[in-house]
């Protein structure tokens, strides 16, 4: 009996060491901390989410975006005609690569159809529909590419305000 004792005591120790065990422990993350979600994201951004408006944190997070780049442009446009002037890949306003060689000109002209596209297939129709309902993991998806668009802009040394 004391064997069995001695290998469920081993057995209980190494336990904590599994990734479940914090959340077993009463130590949980948030899921934007596992997702990586930016955090100059507004805040009410997280609110919205934890408040279960997955929708409307989206579109909260994308008018942020949104902001951010007519901030760095120097501009006062908005949406998909802001995307598609600010990253465009012959004279930008926004240069998120020097433009040198062929894979730096796709690389600008993607980011400019991911910008343009991420406002016109995400951020606008949660504008415009009221009924709009998203999932978490919808929302988490959605808030990765806002990070992702974001810390692209950072990587290519541009500062993202935390009040655009």
């Amino acid at each position: 009996m004391a064997e069995w004792f001695s290998a469920f005591e081993k057995f209980a120790r190494r336990s904590v060491d599994l990734p479940y065990a914090e959340e077993e422990r009463g130590v949980s993350h948030h899921p934007f901390e596992e997702r990586n979600i930016h955090p100059k994201l507004p805040v009410v951004v997280k609110n919205l989410f934890d408040d279960g408006h997955y929708a409307q944190s989206t579109f909260e997070a994308f008018k942020f975006v949104d902001r951010v780049v007519a901030a760095l442009s120097s501009t006062q446009d908005s949406g998909e005609g802001l995307m598609m002037r600010a990253f465009n890949e012959v004279n930008p306003l926004i240069s998120l690569t020097p433009r040198a060689s062929i894979s730096e000109k796709d690389e600008q002209r993607g980011y400019r159809f991911m910008f343009a596209g991420a406002m016109i297939g995400i951020r606008n129709p949660r504008g415009h529909e009221h009924s709009m309902r998203d999932t978490p993991d919808e929302c988490l998806d959605h808030l990765g590419l806002a990070s992702t668009l974001l810390r692209r802009l950072e990587a290519a040394g541009h500062s993202v305000p935390e009040d655009a």
